[in-house]
């Protein structure tokens, strides 16, 4: 079995390097935004902490391809890092804590690539997450001061905690009288968004999460922290892991039947 245990360390250099160049910026007065064509948000700290991993990257791990969000893919191979250099750059630009940079190394199999590291660091929380395969899922300031993350035991709908986005994409997608349903059915819900409601479904403070339409580097990272927590993560489509186009993590427990609610009526 391959030791992903160096790649590891080597995602926590790369997650503190992005971290001090994206607090540099973060609420500066003089932040450069651009829209780009799909109409999302970009600005001079998403490029800049992608351009400074990838540098990282191309001297310590020269063989391996990476694909980030803001240029895309460069090099081929079996191993492919993933990079979301600012997750939540809607609040990153106006101030608001909530985003993280998510760094994932995937290895190539059936259905696409899979996870085997992965690790969220939200700086301006001051919090850190990350997952190994087979190692389990950590939160904490460092390798050496963690704690061992667990999904929640919540086994009825009713008692659950849902999290989620935001009502536009559901009901884009045709799925939002289920996704109303389902709101219905839970003891909560809370519009958290972006890689947030991930995390606490590994740490147990939420029981499920959802998002209809999701490029790789939103998931990549999420999805190997949850199931290294010992939640499961698939597409609504019920396939797992990150390459359905959209996500739904939980605890496990209750992801049939809360995938059911999303599908019912799609």
């Amino acid at each position: 079995m391959p030791d992903y245990l160096d790649d590891l360390r080597l995602a926590h250099v790369l997650a503190d390097a992005a971290d001090a160049a994206t607090m540099e910026r973060f609420k500066a007065l003089d932040l450069k935004v651009e829209t780009k064509p799909d109409m999302t948000p970009v600005s001079e700290a998403d490029k800049a902490a992608e351009e400074l991993i990838r540098g990282h990257l191309a001297r310590a791990r020269p063989r391996d391809a990476v694909l980030g969000e803001e240029y895309g893919v460069e090099g081929t191979g079996p191993r492919r890092w993933i990079i979301d250099p600012i997750d939540g750059t809607k609040n990153y630009v106006r101030g608001v804590p909530v985003w993280a940079t998510l760094i994932a190394l995937t290895e190539a199999g059936e259905g696409g690539y899979h996870p085997v590291v992965g690790l969220a660091s939200a700086p301006a929380l001051g919090r850190r997450w990350w997952a190994v395969k087979d190692h389990g899922a950590f939160t904490g300031r460092s390798l050496t001061s963690a704690s061992r993350l667990r999904v929640s035991q919540v086994s009825e709908l009713s008692d659950a905690s849902f999290a989620y986005s935001s009502l536009q994409g559901w009901e884009e997608q045709g799925r939002l009288d289920g996704f109303l349903d389902l709101t219905r059915e839970v003891w909560r819900t809370r519009a958290y968004g972006d890689f947030w409601p991930y995390m606490m479904v590994a740490e147990g403070s939420v029981d499920i999460c959802a998002e209809p339409e999701l490029s790789l580097w939103d998931m990549a990272a999420n999805a190997i922290i949850v199931t290294e927590a010992g939640g499961t993560f698939t597409g609504l489509d019920g396939r797992p892991g990150p390459n359905s186009g959209n996500a739904a993590a939980s605890n496990g427990r209750l992801h049939d039947e809360f995938l059911g609610y999303l599908n019912q009526r799609y």
